[in-house]
């Protein structure tokens, strides 16, 4: 297999190094944390003349490792390798096996030669707020499983054959080297049930996990639809389950976000710019593990489409919301009411701001018009445009908004901008 590309990450780890903060690189197991760091990372130090013996790294789920698994030696060995006044690049890959790594780390930040980066991926590291363990003085770097372009920069096969296989099977790294269905099937079900349930059950001493599984099934279900913590408990309630509590469904639903599993985006009142709390949508991480966890049934490529373009564009950088905007209709009785129209994501950049709508054609002009409605209800100047499966070249409707392929969407990193 071709060694895959991660320049996005690599040029955040980049852009961060010797900033004098830890480097914490977090996101779902198996989405290529450690590999992002070596080879990647390490080879692009030795590239602008860092020495080896001023690369200390250390894999702590080695056996041969295991001794430093006790902070106090851990410690002792790394400011051992330190013997000069020059910076020396610390890499210590599933740091949270070491019981008090936090004070370890935290000491490391005293030194001005030493840059720190760490990875972890079990229960403890995959919380979302690892970044409180080390006291304001962390930098977070997420990694998600591989976009499409990164995919496909590896796979074998054209553009188009890689959109059916990742569109089922996801992006995470191991999927490429799988040779049958069978075998990315297996992996993605036994992943999720061997490896992400489990973490999630020991760092948050479930009891009941045949709530946490039902739950998970419930949001794989409803990819693309508003969703709530009343509503999942209300379903269980209606199907005879009297011992639950609304705060179980919250703290299950939080549990499963801070495991990276799926993404929340809350709705956004673009008029009234103001957030809405509930209802919201969640996107999985990886649409394969999502297709695994339902055994490969409600494979609408509508709702995995717009689960790609969502994933897409956090891996880009953008802060993305769902988006709605309000309407004045005339009910059956002539009468003026005020219609929410939906927008499916607004994106934010730091000055940047797209509307962006997921569709998976335009066949007609009835199509479009529906489409375009709530865009042309948002009333603001920013760019909006419409994501279709199947466009040969991006074009403009008649009322102004832009119209891209997905491919082209996926495929170029400015595409937002054509």
């Amino acid at each position: 297999m071709k060694q895959i590309k991660r320049d996005i990450y690599l040029n955040r780890l980049i852009n961060r190094k010797e900033n004098g903060l830890i480097k914490v690189v977090t996101g779902i197991r198996r989405c290529g944390k450690s590999y992002l760091l070596d080879p990647l990372f390490i080879n692009y130090l030795k590239s602008i003349g860092v020495k080896d013996d001023h690369i200390i790294k250390l894999e702590l789920d080695k056996e041969q490792n295991r001794k430093y698994l006790d902070a106090k030696i851990l410690d002792k060995y790394i400011r051992s390798k330190v013997t000069d006044k020059d910076m020396y690049y610390i890499i210590l890959d599933e740091i949270q096996l070491v019981a008090g790594f936090e004070y370890v780390l935290n000491g490391f930040l005293y030194e001005r030669n030493m840059d720190v980066y760490v990875t972890g991926s079990n229960s403890k590291f995959l919380s979302s707020d690892i970044i409180t363990e080390f006291r304001g003085r962390g930098d977070q770097v997420r990694v998600f499983p591989l976009s499409f372009s990164e995919y496909l920069s590896c796979y074998d096969g054209d553009k188009y054959e890689a959109w059916a296989d990742y569109v089922t099977y996801g992006g995470l790294p191991l999927i490429l080297s799988k040779k049958t269905d069978e075998e990315k099937s297996q992996y993605l079900k036994d992943l999720f049930k061997e490896t992400y349930v489990k973490d999630i059950v020991d760092r948050n001493n479930i009891s009941r996990v045949d709530i946490l599984d039902s739950i998970i099934n419930m949001l794989a279900s409803s990819v693309g639809s508003l969703t709530n913590p009343q509503k999942i408990y209300n379903a269980f309630k209606s199907n005879g389950e009297k011992e639950l509590s609304l705060n179980t469904i919250n703290l299950y639903l939080k549990n499963i976000e801070d495991a990276f599993i799926v993404n929340k985006s809350l709705r956004y009142d673009i008029k009234g710019k103001k957030y809405i709390q509930t209802p919201q949508k969640y996107y999985f991480t990886d649409v394969g593990l999502r297709n695994a966890r339902l055994n490969y049934r409600q494979q609408e490529e509508s709702h995995l489409m717009e689960n790609i373009i969502y994933n897409e564009l956090l891996v880009r950088g953008y802060n993305v919301d769902v988006g709605v905007v309000e309407q004045n209709v005339k009910n059956k009785d002539g009468k003026s009411e005020r219609k929410q129209l939906e927008v499916d994501f607004v994106c934010n950049l730091g000055n940047k701001r797209y509307y962006i709508q997921s569709s998976l054609n335009l066949e007609t002009r009835e199509k479009t018009i529906q489409e375009e409605r709530s865009l042309m209800n948002i009333g603001d100047n920013f760019k909006k445009i419409i994501v279709v499966k199947d466009i040969i070249k991006p074009w403009i409707t008649e009322e102004g908004i832009s119209v891209i392929g997905i491919m082209d969407f996926l495929l170029n990193p400015d595409s937002l901008d054509l």
